[in-house]
């Protein structure tokens, strides 16, 4: 059974999976659940990665470690290095 995540714990969560670079997160329109994320250089000039999460996806813990996970494999991939990162329990 996985556990829920309040929306505060989600946005934290999230910006400590991308260090070392900034995660950016916001809510497209207001009230539909919907949260879109962005990471980008520390520079703030490259946009590196983008996602949108539905409010299913980032309440449900163990649904926002496999976005991560996926996300985070996805910037490996294509040659940037993130900090080990690890879903807190």
């Amino acid at each position: 059974m996985s556990s829920t995540l309040r929306f505060n714990d989600a946005l934290l969560i999230t910006d400590r999976a991308f260090r070392p670079f900034q995660c950016v997160a916001w809510a497209p329109q207001p009230g539909s659940g919907e949260l879109s994320i962005s990471v980008i250089d520390r520079s703030s000039t490259r946009l590196l990665g983008r996602t949108k999460l539905s409010a299913s996806t980032y309440s449900d813990a163990e649904q926002l470690a496999s976005v991560l996970q996926q996300s985070r494999a996805a910037l490996s991939e294509q040659g940037y290095a993130l900090e080990p990162w690890s879903m807190p329990a």
